[in-house]
């Protein structure tokens, strides 16, 4: 809703159980609008008359309730929010939006296709969503970079199912094409492939256990007399 440049209104979302539903767009009030993907109905309407937009969302639930007895489908209230979109700082009604006999509560936000809209549409709890889910992400990687030496000797083949994910990564990133030679990833992302990184990884670990006299991992080394015997013998993995 919008009233002199200010956005404001009221937007019920309706979750229903069947994707053969796109007839009921058909059988709404024009003077709502509407926006259906797959199974989730979203209807808004925006006036500065809060009255009117209760009469006209209210319209329209009943003919959605309608439309759902007729067809043999169920609306939810549980599963169903509305959320009234307003920036005045004033006092202002909320509507008030039945479903039979059950009211819907108005709600601050309302998550959508993915995204949250709160109530005065500054988008601050969708953001403090993605920073909470990119957080978990990075935590993830942070383990994932630190243990490579516990599962580096693993065989050859076992290690590359882990590089069609790290080639999806990087084109994602980079916005690369996917049929993007992979070399050019690498040169592109400054990142090197996940074989040099283990090894790298490895490396460093290997350096660090060695300069400790003590160190528990020193006696599972390999033998200089014993590398001509592995290379001889490229199948068997050697010990770290």
């Amino acid at each position: 809703m919008q009233d002199q440049g200010v956005p404001q209104g009221s937007v019920l979302s309706v979750t229903l159980f069947n994707i053969h539903i796109s007839s009921i767009l058909h059988h709404l009030p024009p003077s709502v609008q509407r926006l259906l993907f797959v199974d989730d109905l979203q209807v808004s309407c925006q006036n500065s008359d809060m009255r009117l937009i209760e009469r006209q969302l209210q319209t329209t639930v009943n003919r959605l309730v309608k439309w759902c007895d007729q067809n043999e489908h169920a609306i939810t209230p549980s599963k169903s929010s509305c959320v009234h979109f307003c920036r005045k700082r004033n006092l202002h009604p909320d509507p008030l939006i039945h479903i039979g006999n059950v009211q819907l509560p108005v709600g601050s936000e309302v998550r959508f296709l993915g995204v949250i809209f709160d109530c005065k549409l500054i988008f601050l709890p969708h953001v403090l969503y993605l920073r909470k889910k990119c957080e978990r992400s990075l935590n993830i990687l942070k383990v994932l970079s630190n243990t490579a030496y516990v599962y580096g000797s693993a065989r050859a083949s076992v290690l590359k199912r882990l590089d069609t994910i790290h080639h999806s990564a990087l084109r994602i990133c980079s916005g690369a094409f996917r049929t993007s030679p992979v070399t050019n990833l690498y040169v592109v992302c400054h990142q090197p492939p996940l074989e040099l990184r283990r090894r790298q990884l490895s490396a460093n670990y290997f350096i660090r256990a060695m300069s400790v006299p003590s160190h528990p991992l020193k006696p599972f080394s390999l033998a200089i007399g014993l590398t001509r015997l592995y290379e001889a013998s490229s199948f068997k993995i050697k010990p770290f």
